[in-house]
C-alpha cells in the first residue's frame, strides 16, 4: 500500500428538513430519490420488499421513476407507490401527490381536426 486514500463516490446526503421539503414541493423523482438516499436501501432491496408486499416493479422501472425518465400513472404502479411509500417511511401520500394529474397517453385528437 502506498498510503493514498481511494477516492469516493459521492451518492449525496439527504437531511430530514430537504426530504420534507422534497415531499411538499417535488418534482416526484428528485423526493423518490431523496426518500431511498435517506432510508439508505438499493433498489434491489426495495424491489424484494415490495414483492414481499405482493407487489412486482422491475429495477428499471424503479430507476426510470427516480431519475425522472418516466412515473407511475397506471394502476398498478400507483398501488406500487402506496407499498414504496411505506417501505421508504414517508407520509403516506406524499409521493403520490406530487405526480399531478395523468399525462394523455396515445395520439392526441383537438375537437375539429380531421382525422386522418
Amino acid at each position: 500500500m502506498t498510503g493514498q486514500r481511494t477516492p469516493t463516490i459521492d451518492r449525496g446526503s439527504t437531511t430530514g428538513r430537504d426530504l420534507g421539503q422534497l415531499l411538499e414541493t417535488g418534482p416526484f423523482a428528485e423526493a423518490l430519490r431523496a426518500a431511498i438516499r435517506a432510508r439508505g436501501l438499493g433498489l434491489e432491496r426495495i424491489r424484494y420488499r415490495l414483492r414481499g408486499r405482493g407487489t412486482t416493479v422491475s429495477l428499471a422501472t424503479l430507476s426510470h421513476w427516480q431519475s425522472g425518465r418516466c412515473r407511475p400513472e397506471r394502476p398498478e404502479s400507483l398501488r406500487a407507490l402506496r407499498n414504496l411509500e411505506q417501505i421508504l417511511g414517508v407520509p403516506d401520500g406524499s409521493l403520490r401527490r406530487l405526480l399531478g394529474p395523468p399525462r394523455p397517453r396515445g395520439q392526441f385528437h383537438q375537437p375539429g381536426q380531421q382525422l386522418s
